[in-house]
């Protein structure tokens, strides 16, 4: 493992964003046009089935780590061989315990959502798909440790070329569901090649108690905080399979998947590079909280004006695409998961950073009190609502952003005002502008996508006249990190 100082934290990071936003956008691109195509090709209730059953896999898979993996990352001392073998070690023996128990309970899981026969072999392919997974994290602990960022994305960008290609070409030639079959393994198959391409590793198993009680120590915590959104989230989509008609999951799945895209082009990035980095910085107090002011500043820098020109503009490509009119019963909730998107560019960089300083209790109160209100509302909203009783849920919890800022100060000094005015206002105005202009000008889809644009154009313009000074400054530090 290497040793990093902060001026080389500060470099990488910065390098590490620059690289994982360019290329995740590349990522998002074909998986933009993937989905466009495969919501023309493919019917509502196959996406629900994909949705029920991806769930239900990611439910079975949190059983699988103990947070270990976070545990080495976050960890201020170098690792050691010791340490990745004994949590590769680990993670295998549960890995395989939960992959032999996913695919015997595929008669259950069929009877249970009546599943057909092409349908339960979507569920065990992901399954297969899970255990090659679990091959690549000690390679990318290695890459995420030492801060090389801009390799971690390549096979990510080879796992979505691959599932995206094969999906859309098998859905376009009649196959349905098995689609996501085969895509799944295409996915599985061709990022482990690339990630051992691009970090060998030389897999050995291993055991030392003494090091698997040190990780243990903040892996527990962790992994804890992320079975219970595991709970709030992927085992609520299994419940929403046999509790709504499977279509209607099909839109739930839709909305999300559009509302949060913002969040995985960005915050997925943000939280990629900022967990090690901000471990890295724990002891640098001054220094830890500049850096999560200048995260928090990017992300809502992008996703505030993202999820509100997503709100104002998807009603016009709902009716301008071409077989796209099945998804308007999706409408309602995408704008109110898309509060939610637009609310997480602030709570989770705060989370993240609470995880990051060792705080993992804190965060792990938080996602008690989350898990606890999904469950809670969301089934008399579901009630009241329908379907779209979800998305109203998950909008008024996501209001708890206030209560995660409050109980943040009391451990890193930072200013809410400084990382969230700009794109605030910013976004009113570009919001205003274009929903006026949009209602006047949004005749097709060209003239839909050219309102993007000058949405996207004046947000600019407006951020900059606001805060010239502040933006001029970021440019040159990301401008000095990436030429040294």
């Amino acid at each position: 493992m290497e040793e990093i100082d902060i001026a080389l934290v500060t470099k990488r990071s910065i390098k590490g964003i620059f690289a994982l936003t360019s290329r995740t956008f590349v990522v998002q691109l074909v998986s933009f046009a993937s989905n466009l195509l495969l919501t023309i090709f493919l019917s509502p209730a196959i996406f629900g089935v994909y949705f029920v059953v991806s769930a239900a896999i990611a439910f079975l898979s949190y059983f699988s780590d103990i947070g270990l993996a976070a545990a080495l990352i976050q960890k201020k001392e170098e690792i050691t061989q010791e340490e990745l073998r004994t949590t590769f070690t680990i993670q295998q023996v549960l890995v395989g315990t939960v992959v032999i128990l996913a695919l015997a309970l595929s008669p259950f899981i069929a009877k249970f959502y009546n599943l057909k026969s092409e349908e339960i072999l979507l569920y065990q392919a992901l399954a297969i798909s899970f255990f090659l997974s679990s091959l690549k994290t000690i390679p990318s602990i290695i890459l995420e440790r030492n801060l090389h960022f801009e390799k971690l994305v390549i096979p990510q960008i080879v796992e979505v070329f691959f599932f995206s290609v094969t999906a859309v070409v098998f859905a376009m030639s009649g196959f349905g569901v098995t689609s996501f079959t085969l895509a799944v393994l295409a996915r599985g198959i061709s990022g482990l090649i690339a990630i051992y391409a691009i970090q060998p590793w030389r897999i050995g198993f291993g055991f030392s108690k003494v090091s698997a009680k040190r990780l243990l120590h903040f892996g527990i915590p962790f992994q804890a905080n992320s079975f219970l959104g595991l709970i709030k989230d992927d085992l609520f989509v299994a419940y929403l399979g046999k509790a709504l008609p499977i279509a209607q999951v099909g839109y739930i799945g839709f909305a999300q998947k559009w509302a949060y895209m913002p969040l995985r082009l960005i915050m997925d990035n943000v939280i990629r590079i900022t967990f090690p980095s901000f471990s890295r910085l724990q002891h640098e107090k001054d220094v830890l909280t500049k850096a999560l002011e200048k995260a928090m500043f990017a992300s809502c820098y992008v996703i505030f004006p993202a999820v509100v020109g997503l709100m104002i503009m998807s009603p016009y490509f709902i009716h301008f695409i071409p077989k796209y009119q099945k998804w308007e019963p999706a409408l309602f909730s995408l704008f109110l998961f898309s509060i939610n998107a637009g609310l997480s560019s602030i709570s989770t960089p705060l989370t993240n950073a609470l995880n990051a300083i060792g705080k993992i209790k804190v965060s792990l109160y938080l996602m008690i009190f989350w898990t606890i209100a999904t469950w809670v509302l969301t089934p008399i909203l579901i009630v009241m609502y329908g379907f779209n009783g979800v998305a109203i849920a998950s909008a008024l919890i996501s209001l708890s952003v206030v209560a995660v800022v409050i109980i943040s100060k009391r451990y890193i000094n930072f200013s809410i005002v400084f990382t969230t005015a700009v794109p605030l206002i910013s976004t009113i105005i570009m919001g205003i502008v274009i929903y006026f202009l949009s209602g006047i000008f949004a005749k097709g889809l060209i003239s839909a996508l050219f309102m993007c644009v000058v949405g996207a154009l004046l947000y600019f313009a407006t951020s900059f006249i606001i805060a010239k000074e502040q933006i001029i400054a970021d440019i040159k530090l990301v401008r000095d990190n990436l030429k040294q």
